[in-house]
């Protein structure tokens, strides 16, 4: 095989505060679960239905610093990694199987949908990788002007 892309993403809730853990190198290692729901209508009955996954993340180095530090019960965020199963043995010798998502490196992701005073709400800030606030939402005069930057900005070194 040439080519392979391995690539997850998740919008979501995190079902528990996340469990931040430092290794032997002093790089941090945070692990939260992350609920991701879908809704629909039965065609036969009529009744609503919903369904939810959980989905296990694991993040890594400065942005495991930041979840430990903004994200908690309830948050609503966008993750992107890559997919991993570990495999490990129980306390009876079985052998178990553990799928997650791997958020590491500029190509992981991580981005807060809620303001940290609002965990849950989905109107707000949002922070990614540098942990700086964005401003979105909220009433028109808190609002800041979001320009795009200028086109002599741009690199004119891409190859396509």
């Amino acid at each position: 095989m040439a080519n392979s892309l391995n690539r997850a993403t998740l919008i979501g809730n995190v079902g528990r505060d996340p469990d931040t853990r430092y290794m032997p190198s002093g790089d941090a290692v945070c692990n939260l679960s992350v609920a991701t729901s879908e809704k629909w209508k039965d065609r036969n009955t009529g009744e609503q239905k919903e369904n939810t996954d959980w989905h296990r993340v694991a993040i890594f180095g400065k942005m495991a610093e930041i979840a430990s530090q903004y994200v908690s019960k309830g948050s609503r965020i966008y993750v992107a990694g890559k997919l991993r199963t570990r495999k490990w043995q129980d306390r009876d010798g079985n052998d178990r199987y553990t799928t997650e998502v791997i958020v590491d490196g500029f190509r992981g992701e991580l981005i807060l949908l809620d303001s940290r005073g609002d965990q849950g709400g989905g109107q707000g800030g949002q922070r990614g990788q540098s942990g700086q606030q964005q401003q979105r939402g909220g009433p028109p005069q808190q609002r800041q002007q979001q320009q795009a930057p200028p086109y002599d900005d741009l690199n004119d070194d891409i190859p396509f």
